[in-house]
């Protein structure tokens, strides 16, 4: 049995628990109690707050987790980053009063900064030869230049609007932040085997991300031009039809090219072009 940490709460809950159902991992969240089993997984997940995670999984109260790439780094636990995860992304970004003259990183010298994110800023501000004055603050960092409290503030930037309705410019990005699965460096044989079933199952969900199944019937003479233009995984599939001089072509695309590459598909000659939505992809 795992027991894995997950965020009781917010976008990073949703999305934790949107990839635990896709791998098939069935968790009751109707009650919102602190531990439950999985119904079909040797798995257990416990809720806990973001900022405890990692000290959580360090300590051994739970072999995995899955948090924030900046919480991790903030309160630097020893504890193995088994992989990113790509979802939940974020930065964590200086922002300023808009209209302050910001000329750089030197305006910052003597300057106030708010934030909840003291180690992570303190780091960057020795690298750049910066002194300044970390003010550390809980809740609501964004209101600090507007009611006096500070000059600045280091925070989490997603899409910016926060800021924008807080009268402040983001300036300088520190680091880009993403959910992250980590584990306890001292995990069993037993627990090894189930992590590694785990990140199977996770492989296959996340191969699928952001792809299409595409099936199109195409002139036969014009396979090599039209195999030229596809991605593949490997190779397309192809198959011939019961009409002469055709063929079917079958093949897997990244959805961000998706439209890109049907046109010149069309321009060769395919037609009959279905688009199937992936669930899982074994690498």
């Amino acid at each position: 049995m795992l027991r894995i940490a997950v965020q009781s709460k917010g976008r990073l809950f949703e999305d934790t628990m949107s990839l635990l159902a896709e791998a098939g991992i069935k968790v009751s969240t109707s009650k919102r109690t602190l531990l439950v089993q999985s119904s079909n997984f040797p798995v257990e997940v416990l809720y806990l707050r973001d900022d405890d995670i990692p000290q959580s999984v360090a300590s051994g109260v739970a072999d995995l987790g899955i948090v924030g790439q900046n919480e991790f780094e903030e309160r630097a636990e020893d504890a193995e980053v088994v992989r990113p995860l790509g979802f939940s992304k974020c930065r964590l970004s200086l922002a300023v009063p808009k209209g302050c003259g910001y000329s750089g990183l030197n305006w910052f010298k003597g300057k106030k900064i708010a934030t909840s994110y003291p180690n992570i800023l303190r780091r960057f501000m020795q690298e750049n030869h910066i002194t300044a004055d970390i003010h550390v603050i809980t809740g609501s960092v964004e209101i600090s230049p507007g009611i006096g409290l500070a000059d600045a503030i280091f925070d989490i930037v997603s899409s910016g609007s926060t800021l924008v309705s807080n009268n402040l410019v983001e300036v300088e990005t520190v680091m880009q932040s993403e959910a992250l699965l980590i584990a306890n460096k001292n995990l069993d044989a037993e627990q090894r085997a189930i992590l590694d079933e785990l990140l199977f199952r996770i492989e296959a969900v996340k191969s699928a991300e952001d792809k299409k199944y595409v099936l199109m019937n195409v002139p036969t003479d014009r396979l090599n031009d039209i195999i030229a233009v596809l991605p593949g995984i490997k190779s397309p599939t192809i198959m011939p039809l019961a009409t002469e001089g055709w063929s079917c072509v079958h093949t897997v695309i990244e959805e961000k090219r998706f439209w890109e590459i049907t046109r010149e598909l069309k321009q060769l000659g395919a037609e009959g072009i279905l688009v199937v939505p992936i669930e899982k992809m074994i690498p």
